[in-house]
């Protein structure tokens, strides 16, 4: 039996899976990242636990296959990190090479998002196609790009950040350097700021009542969740996040032809909200011949980063 581990690195927590030959999750776990102590602690400690959890699973460690690893940030050649994103483990920080010397196993490093969008192709919403787009919505908000079969990283391994496409020329700073990114408004982080926003503004509604002495405790959960129970400043909030998500959708759709768009990262639990409201906008901002292109929810959901980070290693075999 051959087993494949998928590690989901990110900046507070890294999510751990342990995959069978039939690709199914046979075990996940997690640990604190606490990327400060360095990464040859932090790749350590994670070695640690994959070593746990294939003892207490009564797994043979020497049937595994290797380690897939997706971190955030562009990464070029499958191995090194181009740019720190969340970590300050310095730029062109080889990732592959100090996880091999420590595991001792096959390692293969991808930027997270891509790696989810390859999940995703191989058993996932997108499986079967070979022109998709993945939309991982949650602290921020990317795409990954599969054409013609292939994935896309771009000579830098930046390829896909349409997040950083500017839709406000005077609008949020944004952590990349540039101001008015559709990242600072489209996100789990954009949508409650411009949440906060709209409600001292408008000062009415349920969602109002419920956070006017507390705006620092709203979350994107509650904005979706007062949509559904039919708060009409909430829609309004949620319309506003989905015209800029539409205008972003619509510029991938236009320039990619895609064949299927999936919705992914935490935001995806309330993807038919997304998704509905999108669609609605979607005709001012991509051509008539391509805006019934499905936009659909992932399937893998809390367990794409793991499997997305495997699929890397049976995508190689």
């Amino acid at each position: 039996m051959k087993y494949y581990v998928g590690v989901d690195l990110g900046g507070t927590n890294v999510k751990i899976g342990i995959l069978d030959v039939n690709y199914d999750l046979l075990n996940e776990t997690s640990i604190k990242t606490e990327s400060y102590k360095g990464p040859i602690d932090t790749f350590t400690r994670i070695w640690n636990k994959i070593k746990e959890m294939f003892e207490k699973n009564n797994l043979d460690l020497s049937k595994l296959e290797g380690i897939g690893l997706g971190i955030p940030g562009p990464v070029v050649n499958r191995s090194t990190v181009k740019l720190a994103a969340n970590f300050s483990w310095g730029n062109d920080f080889n990732a592959k090479e100090v996880f091999e010397k420590i595991s001792g196993k096959t390692v293969i490093v991808e930027n997270d998002v891509r790696a989810i969008t390859l999940g995703e192709n191989l058993f996932g919403a997108s499986r079967g196609y070979r022109n998709s787009i993945v939309i991982p919505i949650g602290t921020g908000i990317a795409s990954g790009l599969i054409i013609n079969g292939e994935l896309v990283s771009g000579i830098y391994g930046a390829a896909g950040e349409f997040g950083h496409m500017v839709i406000n020329e005077n609008g949020y700073d944004c952590g990349c350097g540039l101001k008015g990114c559709l990242e600072t408004y489209c996100s789990a982080t954009g949508i409650v700021r411009e949440g906060r926003r709209v409600l001292k503004e408008k000062k009415e509604g349920k969602l109002y009542n419920d956070f006017k002495d507390k705006f620092d405790k709203l979350t994107a959960k509650d904005i979706f969740d007062a949509v559904r129970n039919g708060d009409l400043v909430a829609i309004g909030i949620l319309d506003d996040f989905s015209k800029k998500l539409a205008l972003g959708i619509g510029s991938l759709i236009n320039i990619l032809n895609p064949e299927i768009i999936v919705i992914a990262g935490g935001l995806a639990k309330s993807a038919d909200l997304i998704i509905e409201n999108v669609k609605k906008h979607l005709p001012k901002y991509a051509l008539g011949i391509s805006i019934d292109i499905p936009i659909v929810k992932s399937k893998l959901l809390d367990s794409a980063g793991v499997k997305g980070a495997a699929s890397l290693i049976i995508n190689n075999k």
